[in-house]
């Protein structure tokens, strides 16, 4: 070989090497924050997780065309998990590392949550809940990397017996009324029967527990026993196509739909268009939201994504219920990393762990969410070490045949019940995990 073709191959892996060692640097000044999806588009449950799925997607591209979070870009990967943990755990393992380290993850699943709960921790990534998962993770001295934002199944679980505590004209009322429990026999639905009988046993009302295997498109049994033993109140605690079976179950056996009251995944609009008006007067907790056409974040997606063809769905579902519930999903994440850069520094990438510390120190009053465009959705969100619930309301909504109306005032959750049973619970699952409460040093960690 000539010198000259020795200096030619000499530069050329000068120039590889050039690249290879430059490439790290030039991500970094990318400026880009990585959010993972788990969503399910396809299976039995893909109805109700569809327009989720996109509600969330459209958040972020709002974020990224407004200029990022105080300009970081966000970028985003979705891994179908068909609302199966084993996959979920299959899409968490795949993503966890990718484009720099996933900032947090959303399961979207109560059975998945269990699973990751027990790998966040090492991973250190956070996992927000918002609306499912454990109900004790609230408590942040055990569960330091969950974060069940704006509200857990007891949460909505107590909201519902003060309802019909109402609806009576007092909870002591309620003393030898029959509630029957139709869930999903899964971790999801078996979430809110603890707060259920220590309410049940407060007021004397008779819980009786109904399971539904799933994915719920076969409950004549079910219903067999509710027209047997004719209940004051059913709570529907379903998921998907459960919801919509459960309404024409009782379409067929007279069951009167305005007694009935469902978690709020089963309030939207996939839950009732197919029954329509033989849904009308059917109830359900709101997870503080309900479908917002008018709110002024949706009015932004519609001018700022979809008019400039970038929508991820249709958009005649956007301000729906289920893609409010993704859109304030993506709201808190996005918070999340905007309060961890005001500790750690504006306009850049967060890690894990200081994403975890913006959660934990969620400060969203009412100026802030109104600035969001969040006006007369949602209430203020504030986190702590102890706290990682952040807001306990709720509202109730009703189906009239064509579209869900609010029905009650604003309702609070009884923390003087839910946040000893938390406390109990989050020690009890320290205790089998040989785990110790953080010591308040901890706490600014």
């Amino acid at each position: 070989m000539s010198l000259k073709s020795l200096a030619l191959v000499a530069a050329l892996v000068a120039a590889t090497s050039a690249a290879t060692l430059t490439a790290p640097a030039a991500y970094a000044q990318a400026k880009e924050q990585f959010f993972p999806l788990l969503p399910y588009r396809t299976g039995p449950y893909a109805p109700n997780g569809v327009p989720w799925a996109n509600g969330f997607a459209d958040y972020l591209k709002l974020v990224n065309a407004q200029g990022g979070m105080n300009g970081v870009k966000i970028i985003f990967e979705e891994c179908e998990t068909g609302y199966d943990t084993a996959r979920g755990v299959e899409c968490y393992e795949r993503l966890k590392g990718k484009h720099g380290g996933a900032t947090m993850f959303q399961p979207l699943s109560t059975g998945i949550t269990f699973a990751l709960t027990e790998k966040a921790p090492g991973d250190k990534i956070p996992l927000i809940t918002a609306g499912y998962g454990r109900s004790e993770s609230q408590d942040g001295g055990v569960f330091k990397w969950n974060f069940p934002l704006v509200g857990t199944y007891w949460v909505a679980a107590d909201v519902l017996v003060q309802t019909l505590g109402k609806r009576e004209g007092g909870l002591d009322k309620l003393k030898g009324k029959k509630v029957a429990l139709v869930y999903h026999d899964s971790p999801y639905g078996k979430e809110p029967i603890p707060l259920l009988v220590e309410r049940s046993k407060m007021h004397g009302f008779d819980l009786q527990l109904l399971p539904v295997t799933a994915p719920g498109v076969e409950q004549k049994s079910t219903w067999l026993q509710i027209r047997q033993s004719k209940p004051d109140y059913v709570m529907l605690w379903g998921w998907g196509v459960m919801n919509s079976t459960a309404l024409k179950e009782a379409v067929a056996t007279g069951y009167p739909r305005d007694k009935m009251y469902g978690v709020w995944w089963s309030g939207a609009e996939p839950d009732v268009k197919d029954v329509a008006d033989g849904a009308k007067g059917y109830n359900a907790v709101t997870m503080q939201h309900g479908a917002e056409p008018g709110a002024k974040v949706v009015k932004s997606i519609l001018e700022q994504v979809h008019a400039k063809g970038q929508g991820t769905g249709p958009k005649e579902e956007v301000g729906q219920v289920l893609y409010m519930r993704g859109m304030i999903s993506a709201m808190l994440a996005v918070e999340g990393v905007k309060r961890a850069q005001e500790r750690f520094g504006k306009g850049k990438v967060m890690t894990g762990e200081q994403t975890r510390w913006g959660l934990e120190n969620l400060a969203l009053d009412q100026k802030k969410l109104d600035a969001l465009g969040f006006a007369g959705v949602m209430r203020p969100v504030s986190t702590s070490c102890v706290d990682h619930l952040g807001a306990n309301w709720a509202r109730i909504h009703t189906w009239d045949g064509a579209k869900w109306n609010f029905s009650s005032d604003w309702l609070q959750a009884d923390e003087q019940i839910i946040k000893p049973m938390a406390r109990a619970a989050a020690d009890k699952y320290a205790g089998e995990k040989k785990l110790t409460r953080r010591p308040p040093e901890d706490c600014q960690s």
